[in-house]
């Protein structure tokens, strides 16, 4: 089957001959012919698949064929809602490459930068608007956007929009729209919480799903490495340095940790950059296009960086921290393996880690293969998790207890009884 097979018209075939599409992925083939016909969808496939293509070539094609609509100064016809700044770059620049034969206007805009460029864009006019929740909310409040009207509106990473605690935005988003719009929810995963919310939101909706039983990208080969806390950074060099010529993405679980491993790097004489929320967006995506072009070879990121980060070949993702939610796991490694691509991810389990570890292997129904033998091996008696520490109320109560308790030789004393108010007669 081609793309011309599902009704794509010649101006988006040619941008998508250019961009080296050949055949469309299994989420294309189902999802563009059912938006095409306009109606609502809820998709589901894994990372990697071409899910982007799926909701964007149809909408640039909409837009198109109302060609009427595209004089004069351009009005909001298309949002795309998702929630990182590197996810909203990347389909903006790819609605650029599909639309770029069909005179199609699209921005994007997204927090952690100033305003300005990105309201001047608005002011000149746009037709496909793709944006991060904080800052879309914040230049409608200002009056630079309106929502009005809107026809197609793409809730992208449905999933991890509510992980992050979005659902308030995205309702406020909602009751600004259109009643009469076509509505398309897209994920990776499809938890329970988005069927409740797709219910609430999208009209008579179809629904596509590909490989449900599939968690995880089958050409990616995973691994899990038992190792102390200690001698993780120890591991990790050994690591990048048997693979010298790898593009290695490593995940920390904390902003902090992951500028700690580009210092601990920088002792063993190897060159890494760390993204997450505390970086400027310059910063951010100077290293990434460092990383991207091959300069940099090595990069630390946070799950910040778990979706939205589409580079070519990256051949290694390694988990130095694993994450203590099992989706996040499958976004992770799903940089690695992308469409026909094979990768390798690599997994760090420290004896606190184990039950994350338990909690990920039952969501993707596998087993993941232990390496028996490195460097490193993790001994279980090197780590035992920290004894709790006593809170404020607990330590008051022992205190209590100890004055209470009798000293050799004398009678136990009830304590007195303290009375607030009037005493009992």
């Amino acid at each position: 089957m081609t793309f011309k097979d599902l009704g794509v018209i010649e101006p988006i075939l040619k941008s998508l001959e250019i961009a080296g599409y050949t055949h469309p992925t299994p989420i294309q083939q189902q999802s563009i012919p059912i938006l095409l016909d306009r109606k609502d969808l809820l998709g589901c496939a894994q990372t990697g698949t071409g899910k982007t293509a799926a909701f964007t070539i149809p909408i640039i094609q909409h837009l198109y064929n109302s060609i009427q609509e595209l004089k004069g100064k351009r009005k909001i016809k298309a949002l795309i809602v998702t929630p990182t700044r590197e996810l909203a770059i990347q389909i903006n620049d790819n609605i650029t490459a599909y639309g770029q034969f069909t005179n199609i206007k699209n921005t994007v805009i997204f927090g952690g930068v100033k305003q300005g460029g990105q309201t001047d864009s608005l002011r000149r006019g746009t037709d496909i608007l793709v944006a991060t929740p904080g800052r879309l909310l914040d230049l409608i409040s200002q009056g630079f956007i309106s929502l009005k009207d809107v026809k197609y509106f793409v809730l992208d990473e449905a999933d991890q929009m509510l992980d992050m605690g979005f659902i308030h935005d995205i309702k406020k988003l909602i009751a600004m729209l259109p009643a009469k719009r076509q509505s398309l929810f897209f994920s990776a995963t499809m938890p329970a919480s988005i069927i409740d919310l797709s219910r609430n939101i999208l009209g008579n909706y179809e629904k596509v799903t590909i490989k449900p039983k599939q968690a995880t990208a089958e050409k990616v080969e995973q691994a899990v490495y038992f190792v102390s806390k200690s001698n993780k950074p120890n591991l990790l060099v050994h690591l990048i340095e048997e693979n010298p010529d790898a593009s290695v993405l490593v995940f920390s679980r904390t902003k902090h940790g992951a500028d700690k491993v580009v210092r601990m790097l920088a002792k063993s004489h190897i060159k890494a950059a760390a993204i997450h929320g505390n970086k400027s967006q310059g910063a951010r995506q100077r290293a990434l296009n460092d990383f991207k072009d091959g300069n940099l070879h090595v990069l630390i990121a946070t799950d910040i960086a778990a979706r939205g980060i589409d580079i070519e070949e990256l051949q290694l993702v390694i988990n130095y921290d694993l994450p203590n939610i099992p989706e996040t796991y499958v976004h992770r490694i799903g940089r690695t393996g992308r469409a026909k691509a094979s990768g390798i991810a690599l997994s760090f389990c420290n004896v606190e880690e184990k039950e994350y570890l338990r909690d990920i292997q039952k969501l993707i129904n596998q087993q993941i293969p232990v390496i028996e033998e490195h460097p490193f091996l993790l001994d279980d008696n090197e780590e035992v998790p920290l004894v709790q520490k006593p809170t404020k109320n607990q330590r008051k109560k022992n205190n209590r207890k100890a004055e209470h308790k009798p000293k050799e030789g004398e009678t136990a004393k009830k304590p007195k009884r303290k009375f607030y108010g009037k005493k009992p007669k």
